[in-house]
């Protein structure tokens, strides 16, 4: 039974964990409307700045300030930040499918980076020995996790409120007013590529958060972490939640992430351990058909706005000839 509880406490962990990264991209495409196909390099950016910051030097390795936990958080969010806001402002002036390209290159960029900066980075070894909390408790998994899990909420909760204050507020406003009619916002006085830089920006801080307690909770990180897999799952994640939903964000985080580790828990008993690289890829698929399954029965998400249809949009008109014999 205390297998079990810490086994939930450590998959909430990593579900909750997953859910910073859709908030982020949740404010940058629900509520600006930014194809942003590159967010595993911003959370490889707030990993790795946070691990170097709080990981005392090994092994020859630059960085390794030896600063708090906490310390370390904050300078991902700052760094992932920074890093996000000189690309949207070189970026952020291409539209849709040049913009989503243009990010899914910055985040091969990034994880290129970590794999041959060595010095740095640990290349293809990656970073070990993080500080963990609650490190005392490691002998103990089902306190250890439990601790973790508090945490995590607690944090969750911080973000979430304070982006749903966000998007009620008359900045979150202008980035609706951005994403619906882009002409109609500037012509209000409003700086379209202002407000956008700002909103790709806490999108990458939140995300570089995101990576940090990540590699805290695991005590590892390596480049192989940050592969398209991930921005593929984090886009089903929100997809499915319900784009522009805070909440939809969250509990499509928790739920994928549950058919994720579920369906790799199922090839593990079913496959051999010679088919079971192969069969890896049954994750993908199951993904897949759980989204497809979704966008036809909810196309706005679980939680997101559903699409009014054409019949209630627009009410039936009598032919021009009618309506000219009825006036006369």
């Amino acid at each position: 039974m205390m297998d079990i509880i810490g086994y939930g406490a450590f998959f909430l962990t990593t579900a909750l964990i997953f859910s910073f990264i859709t908030l982020g991209l949740n404010l940058q495409w629900g509520l600006t409307g930014l194809f942003n196909v590159g967010l595993a390099g911003f959370v490889a950016i707030g990993a790795y700045s946070s691990a170097l910051l709080t990981t005392p030097d090994t092994a020859g390795r630059l960085g390794g300030f030896g600063l708090p936990i906490l310390a370390g958080w904050f300078g991902a969010m700052v760094i992932a930040g920074i890093a996000a806001a000189i690309i949207g402002i070189a970026t952020l002036r291409l539209k849709s499918d040049y913009l989503a390209i243009t990010t899914f290159g910055v985040a091969v960029v990034v994880q290129l980076v970590a794999l041959n900066a060595q010095k740095l980075t640990g290349g293809p070894f990656g970073i070990g020995f993080i500080p963990r909390l609650f490190s005392s408790l490691a002998e103990t998994p089902l306190l250890f996790n439990l601790a973790n899990l508090g945490v995590v909420v607690v944090m969750i909760l911080i973000v979430y409120f304070a982006l749903e204050h966000l998007a009620k507020s008359p900045w979150g406003r202008v980035l609706k007013a951005l994403r619906e009619d882009e002409r109609a916002a500037i012509s209000l006085g409003k700086s379209a590529r202002f407000y956008r830089v700002q909103a790709f920006a806490v999108g990458g801080a939140i995300m570089g958060l995101a990576g940090a307690m990540q590699a805290h909770f695991i005590g590892f990180i390596a480049p192989d972490n940050y592969v398209p897999t991930l921005t593929f799952q984090v886009w089903v994640m929100l997809i499915v939640g319900g784009s522009g939903s805070n909440k939809g964000a969250v509990i499509g985080s928790i739920l994928v992430w549950g058919i994720w580790a579920g369906s790799g828990a199922l090839t593990s008993v079913l496959f051999s351990p010679e088919q079971q690289a192969r069969a890896a890829s049954l994750q993908i698929v199951a993904i897949g058909v759980m989204l497809c399954i979704i966008l036809l029965v909810r196309p706005g998400g679980l939680f997101g706005n559903m699409p009014r249809r054409r019949s209630a949009i627009m009410a039936p008109q009598k032919p021009v000839s009618e309506k000219s014999n009825a006036a006369s």
